[in-house]
């Protein structure tokens, strides 16, 4: 892996890594996510590697990736763009969980991604259920301000992945912890990205992206509904299930599912 970086817009350094040869693929974390992510970083992209170019990235404020003090939608999507201009100008975008998300909105903003795969995104049809994410939000925000990174955690972990306490104390004592915690204050960022849904649900159809939507046979049947309508929205778009799998996808199907879908 070559470890390399560029300037976003505001100047922000994004960090990122390449593998392979061939059309360029861009790789989009979630939560908790870095570049070293097991279903949207290296691990992904060494499966992918021998069909595709494959970038894995720092969203901003993670790994070797600078930050700004306010945080905005709009500077990730700057960051995305400058990736995207790095890899020649235009490239095959996947995102998984909050950075599907995120790569749907860079797709209704027209970026040039010729196709799009978004692993379940956590699309909230109605923007009335946003409010409660945006209550979280703010508390992570003071949180991450206060220095109490163990609790930003719990605060997500407990109130958006609704982790019951004894699997909370479990994953305390786990050595995944320190880095659940070192990610602690980009946690806002993606509950505010994920509040994005709705509004994304109505410009569905302004994607030009070929869309792959994807979820695994275990997908809380709101979000599965949620995406299977997306995948209707949008005017050449699909969904696809993958058997057994979890929101904590396995990547070697997951790879599998990516590499018929961008070479088709």
């Amino acid at each position: 892996m070559k470890i390399s970086s560029v300037r976003s817009a505001d100047g922000t350094s994004i960090a990122f890594e390449t593998a392979g040869s061939g059309p360029p693929l861009i790789l989009v974390g979630g939560a908790f996510c870095d570049r070293k992510a097991r279903a949207s970083g290296t691990p992904l992209a060494t499966l992918l590697a021998p069909r595709f170019t494959v970038f894995s990235y720092d969203r901003r404020g993670r790994g070797d990736s600078g930050d700004t003090k306010e945080w905005a939608v709009e500077r990730e999507l700057e960051d995305l763009a400058a990736l995207l201009a790095e890899a020649g100008g235009s490239a095959f975008v996947y995102g998984i969980s909050s950075g599907a998300i995120l790569a749907l909105a860079a797709a209704t903003e027209q970026l040039s991604i010729p196709k799009l795969a978004l692993y379940e995104p956590p699309l909230m049809r109605a923007a009335a259920q946003t409010k409660p994410f945006l209550t979280v939000a703010n508390e992570l925000i003071a949180a991450s301000a206060a220095g109490e990174r163990t609790r930003a955690v719990e605060l997500f972990l407990g109130k958006v992945m609704h982790l019951p306490d004894p699997a909370l104390e479990q994953m305390r004592a786990s050595p995944s912890w320190s880095g659940l915690e070192a990610l602690a204050h980009t946690l806002s960022y993606d509950l505010r990205i994920t509040t994005l849904g709705p509004s994304l649900l109505e410009r569905a159809s302004s994607v030009r992206s070929s869309t792959l939507a994807l979820y695994g046979e275990a997908c809380a049947p709101w979000m599965r509904e949620a995406i299977v309508n997306l995948a209707h929205a949008v005017p050449n778009g699909q969904a696809r299930m993958l058997a057994g799998q979890t929101h904590d996808v396995n990547p070697e199907p997951l790879a599998q599912a990516l590499s018929e879908f961008f070479s088709a």
